[in-house]
């Protein structure tokens, strides 16, 4: 085993390693894609810590999920570095390399093989299929998530040890404080993961998966006449056992002589699995396992409420059990040869039948295989079935967005496959290998490691560079894996630089590939308005909403654009519409207000300015148009109340009300 010093150099080459890897981090910025919900356009989470704020997170079903772990984690970055990116990225970037190093940690305590641990957690820090989890901001739940889990997984380590100092191994009953303090710091840790992101709902199967190999809490108690007999072969002595006990060593078959000179083959002792030794294993779980399946109900009622959750009219159920086999083949496939790599991986839909039924005989025969081999690869099958069954909640059955795949979910799923490596080629290249060739040494196994790990921090280094904007990463996306979304998502990023024409040109675009892209048509319609093309861009919100009926912000935009063609009381259905849907939709208030304004009714103009206030206490625009029709009421104290407030969160048009009156804000 290593020397303790050697430990904490092993740490902190895999943190500089990481921190190599991913150093552009710090020119990166926020993206469209999600960023905006998450952090640069959510007002609850700009507000930073608050009683309101984390009282939201823990009530909010927004983004079709509920993880109020993550929204405060978010919270707090707001809170300490403003909406400066660099550092939000860095907070993502710091989770990465703790659950790293914890990674490393725990395999190496529970396997004393710290090498192979150290392996494990290299490919862990630099794989480039991490780099979405890390790199994306609005991805934080990835990383905090697998940082929970990874603290769940060290404190299950202490309490089986725990267990095994009281005694009280193998008998699923919680005596002893210290055993039931660790198994409590699991099942909070665990809580926390979940409460980050619900894909953590697999960690019980990891357990028992860990139990098996490498803690081997599976095995069968031994009677006391067992431990008798077998003390008594040992303190024999005899040259035959000796000799037998050699061969079994080398996996040998022996021939033994009866009493009766009848003549019988023994193999090496394989273990015994009895339910007798596993059913306290699951019963120590049954509070996590009821916690995974609250968090999954949870899950999918606030996913389906949301709209995240595809119906089986758009996906059958045969096409999404046909699209997940074939996913667990591209994993694989981009976990060994990470290439065009993409934000967005579109649901292909109905897939030839060549392919899945490839993917079903492939997986079929790498799981036999697995299983028939454990006793003797148990690294093989606790590996494989960890990436299998952890990817099991994201891998399509139950299909949530129009994704096929995502790099994301194999943050955690991947580290079965990285196990296999790194336990599995050693064994069986020893185990396997021809009589005429010789034992690989150790020098060309550290070489060959070094090797991927060069590779891999290089291309790991180069994806990290498509994510320094919009641009450069939906470039990199379109020429991978043309999509609509990222069409659409690029023709925003236009849209924000003033690129008005590229901007159409994507929305044209990803509306070619998907005639139903409803936000293709809302987001070309917005370009319309801005154009002042109010008839064009009501034509497109008009096709947006045919798509999708609850569409708020398609009615929010048309009714700007009802307002700009001096059509108010369109305008008003309109936002009033909008307003059923999102009762807290501050711009729909906004922009009603502006509308009974130009009916002339003040009084209800006031109302829906106070309202769009209430739910945005820093909307300038709204102090702005309350000061102004203040104005109109002859309320001057009011009026310049309003407008300076509204210049101090940036209106232009408050500050040159004011400076025209010479007054200060």
């Amino acid at each position: 085993m290593l020397a303790n010093k050697q430990i904490p150099l092993i740490c902190l080459f895999l943190t500089v390693a990481a921190l190599i890897a991913f150093q552009q981090l710090n020119q990166c910025d926020f993206i469209n894609y999600d960023d905006p919900l998450y952090v640069t356009d959510n007002i609850h989470v700009k507000s930073g810590i608050t009683m309101g704020s984390m009282r939201w997170a823990f009530t909010t079903g927004h983004s079709a999920n509920w993880h109020p772990v993550t929204w405060m984690s978010h919270m707090l970055d707001v809170q300490l570095f403003g909406l400066n990116p660099r550092w939000h990225h860095l907070t993502s970037l710091l989770f990465h390399i703790a659950n790293t190093l914890l990674l490393f940690l725990i395999f190496c305590r529970m396997t004393k093989a710290p090498w192979k641990s150290a392996f494990v957690a290299a490919l862990f820090a630099l794989h480039p299929l991490h780099v979405e989890s890390v790199a994306w901001v609005a991805e934080r739940k990835d990383v905090l998530s697998t940082f929970f889990w990874m603290l769940a997984m060290g404190a299950y380590i202490r309490y089986v040890e725990r267990r095994t100092e009281e005694g009280e191994k193998r008998t699923g009953i919680l005596r002893f404080p210290s055993s039931v303090f660790c198994y409590s710091a699991v099942f909070i840790f665990f809580a926390l993961g979940l409460m980050a992101k619900p894909m953590l709902v697999t960690f019980p199967f990891v357990l028992l998966l860990l139990d098996y190999w490498p803690l081997q809490r599976l095995e069968p108690k031994r009677s006391a006449q067992q431990t008798r007999t077998e003390a008594s072969r040992q303190r024999a002595g005899s040259r035959e056992q000796a000799q037998l006990s050699a061969k079994k060593r080398k996996g040998k078959s022996v021939k033994m002589r009866t009493g009766q000179g009848m003549v019988k083959e023994e193999k090496p002792a394989a273990q015994n699995f009895q339910w007798a030794s596993i059913r306290p294993l699951l019963w120590e779980k049954m509070p996590l396992f009821a916690l995974a399946a609250l968090s999954s109900i949870v899950t999918f009622v606030v996913q389906q409420k949301g709209g995240a959750v595809k119906s089986v009219e758009i996906f059958s159920p045969g096409i999404r059990i046909a699209n997940a086999f074939v996913s667990y083949i591209v994993y694989i496939e981009k976990t060994i040869w990470p290439i065009n790599l993409a934000v967005f991986y579109p649901h292909p839909g109905l897939l030839p039948l060549w392919q899945v039924l490839g993917a079903v005989l492939l997986l079929t025969a790498v799981t036999v295989s697995v299983i028939r081999t454990a006793k003797g690869f148990p690294c093989l099958t606790v590996g494989w079935l960890w990436f299998t069954g952890t990817l099991v909640p994201v891998i399509g059955i139950v299909q949530v967005g129009a994704q096929a795949l995502a790099d994301r979910y194999t943050y955690i799923p991947l580290i079965g496959l990285f196990v296999m490596a790194a336990w599995g080629i050693p064994d069986l290249l020893k185990k396997w290998r021809p009589n005429r060739f010789p034992t690989p040494r150790k020098e060309a196994l550290f070489a060959a490691s070094g090797l991927v790990m060069l590779s891999l921090l290089i291309v790991t280094r180069t994806q990290v560079g498509y994510w320094r904007n919009n641009i450069a990463l939906y470039d990199h996306s379109l020429k991978a894996n043309p999509s609509d979304v990222i069409h659409g998502n690029r023709g925003v990023a236009y849209f924000k630089r003033g690129e008005y024409a590229k901007a159409v040109s994507d929305y044209d675009r990803a509306i070619e590939i998907n005639p139903k892209y409803d936000e293709a048509y809302n987001n070309r319609g917005a370009v319309s308005g801005i154009l002042r093309d109010n008839r064009q861009a009501i034509l497109d919100f008009d096709r947006a909403i045919v798509i999708n009926g609850k569409y708020v912000d398609a009615y929010y935009n048309r009714g700007i654009a009802y307002g700009e063609l001096g059509d108010p009381r369109h305008a008003i259905e309109d936002f009033d519409r909008a307003i059923e849907i999102d009762p807290k939709y501050a711009d729909a208030y906004n922009g009603r207000g502006v509308a009974y304004h130009k009916l002339g009714d003040q009084k209800q103009a006031i109302s829906d300015f106070d309202r769009a206030i209430e739910i945005n206490p820093e909307y300038a625009d709204a102090y702005n148009n309350r000061g102004v029709v203040y104005g109109m009421l002859r309320n001057q104290r009011q009026e310049i109340e309003d407008l300076q407030k509204a210049a101090r969160l940036g209106s232009a048009d408050a500050k040159n009300s004011l400076r025209s009156r010479g007054i200060s804000w």
